[in-house]
């Protein structure tokens, strides 16, 4: 399971030009589910996006995570995270979980996350969607919890 981490000051996602989920200060995550990934996953992916020091301290320094700053968590599901990029130039998805597998996951982490933590938006699973942010920093990093084998 892929995590993609923004930190924003704000972002929202729309769907046919309506927001379905706007936060403000805090992380946008974009999430790939891949084959192989459970809930063991979801859960270790979770918290660690909840506990990964990425905001500054009072000496400017990451220190604090988006917990301790009780900021907005967007979760946006994005399937195209689970690409294989190695060869060619068209990615395939082969590596990517079945649709049904992969909404059942991202639900779970929606779920889990709500029960977690006190701010929490979400895309919409299978929709085409558009996200707006403001990356703060910029500050991106590429999280992944991958099943054991």
């Amino acid at each position: 399971m892929i995590a993609l981490l923004q930190r924003v000051s704000a972002a929202h996602v729309s769907v046919d030009k309506k927001i379905v989920g706007r936060i403000e200060k805090g992380l946008l995550a974009l999430v790939g589910i891949e084959k192989g990934d459970t809930e063991q996953q979801t859960q270790r992916l979770l918290e660690r996006i909840l506990g990964y020091r990425v905001f500054g301290d009072k000496s400017d320094k990451m220190n604090l995570s988006i917990t301790d700053i009780k900021g907005g968590l967007l979760l946006v599901p994005q399937f195209t995270l689970a690409a294989d990029t190695q060869k060619g130039m068209r990615p395939s998805f082969a590596p990517a979980a079945a649709p049904a597998m992969s909404e059942a996951l991202f639900n779970a982490l929606v779920a889990e996350a709500h029960k977690k933590h006190s701010h929490v938006a979400t895309g919409q699973f299978g929709a085409n969607m558009q996200v707006s942010l403001t990356n703060d920093g910029p500050v991106t990093f590429w999280l992944r919890v991958t099943p054991k084998r």
